[in-house]
């Protein structure tokens, strides 16, 4: 996905037309696809792997639930905004990196915490949490935030409810349908999972191209300084979400678990969310963008370090033991 992410990525910077030219166009039936569309097939792709027993650790281990949800609502949002400030970005790029800052945990997150062999049913736990919090809290957020940054002579206008609708109709209703599909139907479900890894890459890769083909030029002219600052906001999540499970008593499974599932946005969602809602600034695009592409480099990256850091503990405290 890495791999695939940053190929995209870069024929969609080079290669003009590359995707908007069959993406999103009203003329063809069959191209009246959009970012919303290829969000919803995600999402409705997670639903398909939600299973009842997934929401058991929300009330068998509420403590380490809402430490999570804190962490994941007040951590990210207030580093969105705080980068912001300090490299004083351009209205709609620190539009896009609070909007992706105050969006849930992305289901990247839960492979993230597989590979690092941390606690699984934690990281689903979080995430679905987060899923369901997003249409009350990521409104607010988003609107919060971007109005104390505004400038005095700009003025933008979040429409609350309006999100608070679109998140339920591009993230929560495919879910949900998701879930019913592998509820009472079973066997259909069992046969399309298999196929969804590759599903998803395609819709999130279709996502990336897209926006980073419809905003070159823009990137281009802002390219390097968003670049630094959707890192930095992805790696401070990281570091700022273990800081916090060290700080709560989280052995080292669960911090390892906390400080994917706060560094690694639903970035797809901030991309779709900044499309419908802030079209007049075109470039609020861009952060979800770059973040989908990096958070799934340095995700693969942060997960094996934390595998073979486990190990070594381990092995540590074997020859202690013997």
């Amino acid at each position: 996905m890495a791999i695939i992410s940053i190929v995209v990525a870069i024929v969609a910077y080079f290669v003009d037309q590359s995707f908007i030219g069959w993406i999103n166009n009203p003329n063809v039936l069959w191209q009246q696809l959009n970012v919303s569309t290829f969000l919803m097939i995600v999402m409705f792709g997670m639903g398909l792997t939600v299973k009842p027993k997934d929401f058991v650790v929300v009330f068998s281990r509420p403590k380490q639930i809402v430490i999570g949800e804190l962490a994941q609502f007040l951590i990210m949002p207030l580093l969105g905004f705080g980068l912001s400030i300090v490299f004083s970005l351009p209205i709609e790029l620190a539009v896009g990196v609070i909007l992706v800052g105050c969006c849930p945990g992305g289901t990247s997150s839960n492979v993230m915490s597989f590979m690092a062999k941390a606690d699984v049913p934690l990281s689903i736990g979080l995430t679905c949490v987060s899923t369901a919090l997003a249409p009350i809290l990521t409104p607010i957020l988003t609107s919060f935030y971007i109005t104390i940054y505004q400038h005095q002579d700009t003025t933008i206008d979040v429409d609350e409810v309006g999100m608070f609708l679109g998140i339920l109709k591009i993230v929560i209703v495919p879910i949900v349908l998701g879930m019913l599909v592998n509820r009472f139907f079973p066997n259909l479900s069992k046969r399309v999972i298999q196929y969804l890894p590759g599903i998803s890459c395609i819709a999130i890769c279709l996502i990336i191209g897209y926006v980073i083909d419809a905003n070159t030029e823009k990137l281009f002219d802002n390219g390097l300084l968003i670049f630094v600052v959707v890192v930095l906001h992805n790696i401070l999540g990281y570091l700022l979400g273990y800081t916090l499970a060290k700080i709560c008593k989280f052995d080292l499974d669960k911090s390892h678990t906390l400080a994917l599932e706060v560094g690694m946005q639903n970035s797809g969602m901030a991309t779709t969310l900044a499309q419908s809602f802030f079209a007049t600034l075109p470039a609020t695009t861009l952060p979800g963008a770059i973040f989908s592409t990096w958070h799934n480099v340095s995700g693969a990256l942060v997960a094996t370090w934390m595998a073979k850091r486990k190990e070594r503990i381990s092995k540590q405290s074997s020859k202690i033991n013997s």
